[in-house]
């Protein structure tokens, strides 16, 4: 076990015969929870994004800010995920960070903080933790049926956006 990470922090993954190392998101308090449901809801995203051209897309769960101690607390809370900093194209512009997670880290994250949600992200959260696992494959492999599933899976989460929201409130 490294120095700081305690056995609570960590989860292991079997992978081709292989016990891997991850780090689990830590358990959050309601308080917690909400609170960054409110960040994810006001200055996040829920999305499916891809990394490499040629790759599928993965569940991403991000917050921008400007704010460093923002998303240092996400990052300190959670106990999982990365910080970038975004280019300034001005020098009138402050410069820009993203706290964000990916894969089964992010879907334990929509896990605890999906209750609190109360955007269309919540209608993406549910259908991540409803049907993300099933439609990818550890192996990267979609064979039969499910690379049809899965596609089809994409198309409708990136269909639910606040446009979408707006026009079904009419």
């Amino acid at each position: 076990m490294s120095p700081g990470i305690t056995p609570g922090d960590v989860s292991f993954l079997a992978l081709q015969g292989k016990l891997v190392l991850s780090k689990a998101v830590r358990n959050l308090s309601d308080v917690q929870a909400a609170y960054l449901a409110g960040l994810i809801d006001g200055e996040g995203t829920v999305t499916l994004s891809r990394r490499h051209r040629n790759e599928r897309r993965q569940l991403v769960v991000s917050i921008v800010s400007t704010e460093r101690s923002l998303v240092d607390w996400a990052l300190q809370t959670t106990g999982v995920g990365k910080i970038t900093r975004k280019r300034v194209t001005s020098d009138k512009h402050a410069p820009g960070l993203t706290y964000s997670v990916s894969n089964r880290q992010a879907l334990e994250l929509l896990r605890q903080v999906s209750p609190y949600l109360q955007s269309y992200k919540k209608t993406r959260s549910l259908m991540a933790l409803s049907e993300y696992i099933a439609l990818t494959p550890r192996n990267g492999r979609y064979r039969g049926d499910l690379a049809y599933q899965r596609d089809r899976f994409e198309r409708a989460f990136l269909a639910v956006h606040s446009r979408s929201e707006l026009h079904s409130s009419n």
